[in-house]
């Protein structure tokens, strides 16, 4: 299984996507900028679409995306989300005001893409692949993800703030590779609390969570574009990133647009 990062931005600038990964090439979590780096024959390929929560940053690309390749879709592209998330993507966005209601166009019948609601704990079968949905704690309906290899699991957390349920079951999984979010600094830390993301004090709380004994590479996502710098310093001061030192507790990485995971 291959996953390849096409966002990871908690904004946009130059060089900065916001949040999306493509899946071998049919499966994309999450439907930010990033997939407007996508060819038109890669964005045919996907079949199905896993969003997290409702959130711009997160879904800006999808009506974009399906609005390019209408025409040569043979198959409704599959939408996975959590009721909630559904429900807002209905009213604010496929809503004829803001963007054409490609679940209802061009018919009804055989409309462009398909809506299907998912829950905490359920398993998706997808192309081969075993997609479990996860617990998150954010403003709105959320959700992150495991999808499993035969490496181990490739874990994103999406969009959340402390998250107890999420560490219990991370706890009882192999892990591969996790991608965690990180949105502010800590001199944003109240903001951060407030809008339910994570600081370098919060994550450094969360990672604590972890089982000893287990290891496995953490990759920080989500990051301000005006903040990323200071972030990572942030948590190289409580938990040394790569190269290693003396004094490392975990394998955290930065998580840039164009890597890629082979699991």
């Amino acid at each position: 299984m291959r996953v390849r990062v096409l966002g990871c931005s908690g904004a946009i600038a130059k060089g900065c996507r916001t949040t999306s990964f493509l899946v071998d090439r049919d499966v994309l979590v999450d439907a930010g900028t990033g997939v407007g780096d996508l060819t038109l024959e890669e964005m045919v390929g996907i079949e199905h679409v896993l969003l997290t929560h409702s959130h711009l940053d997160h879904i800006a690309a999808l009506p974009l995306m399906i609005d390019s390749i209408a025409s040569q879709l043979t198959r409704p592209v599959c939408v996975h989300a959590l009721p909630g998330t559904i429900s807002a993507i209905k009213a604010h966005v496929f809503n004829n005001v803001i963007w054409p209601d490609f679940s209802r166009i061009p018919t009804p019948e055989k409309p462009f893409i398909t809506l299907h609601e998912i829950q905490v704990g359920q398993v998706l079968e997808i192309g081969g692949k075993r997609i479990e949905v996860l617990p998150a704690v954010h403003t709105v309906p959320a959700v992150g993800y495991a999808i499993s290899a035969r490496g181990g699991n490739w874990v994103f957390t999406g969009d959340t703030e402390r998250n107890p349920a999420f560490w219990r079951r991370l706890n009882a999984m192999k892990v591969a590779a996790l991608v965690i979010e990180t949105a502010f600094s800590n001199r944003e830390k109240d903001l951060a609390r407030r809008s339910l993301h994570l600081s370098p004090l919060a994550l450094a709380e969360e990672l604590d969570c972890i089982e000893k004994g287990k290891s496995f590479p953490i990759f920080i996502t989500h990051t301000k574009p005006t903040e990323t710098d200071l972030i990572m310093a942030e948590i190289q001061r409580f938990d040394q990133t790569q190269p290693f030192g003396a004094d490392v507790s975990h394998d955290i990485r930065y998580l840039r647009a164009g890597q890629e995971f082979e699991l």
